[in-house]
């Protein structure tokens, strides 16, 4: 099973709909399959998710965050791994936001 424990990444790419940005920095924590991150930068004040990884690596995560707006934005994902050659984590991310619009998106972050 893959460890996200103490790890950071960073987005490399985001929809539109998105409010993560290559300013943005994630620090995810693993206690057994639970995955937290706590995460701010560029259009996001202050976020926080939490998730179940399975043993093939893939977190499903529910997220909620205050954007540079002053909204309270909330949304489920499920992030997929991918080991990239130098051993880092790349996940690809398939969203939907449970408040505002609803809109679903895609991202990709990466293991600094």
């Amino acid at each position: 099973m893959l460890n996200y424990d103490n790890k950071f990444f960073k987005p490399v790419s985001n929809s539109e709909n998105g409010e993560t940005s290559n300013e943005t920095v994630f620090h995810y924590k693993q206690t057994g399959n639970i995955v937290t991150s706590e995460y701010s930068g560029g259009k996001i004040k202050y976020g926080h998710l939490i998730g179940l990884v399975d043993p093939n690596g893939t977190i499903e995560m529910r997220y909620h965050q205050v954007n540079d707006k002053g909204e309270l934005m909330t949304g489920i994902c499920i992030s997929k791994p991918e080991i990239l050659a130098n051993g880092k984590i790349r996940l690809h991310e398939n969203w939907q936001w449970t408040s505002g619009d609803q809109s679903k998106g895609q991202s990709i972050i990466e293991e600094q």
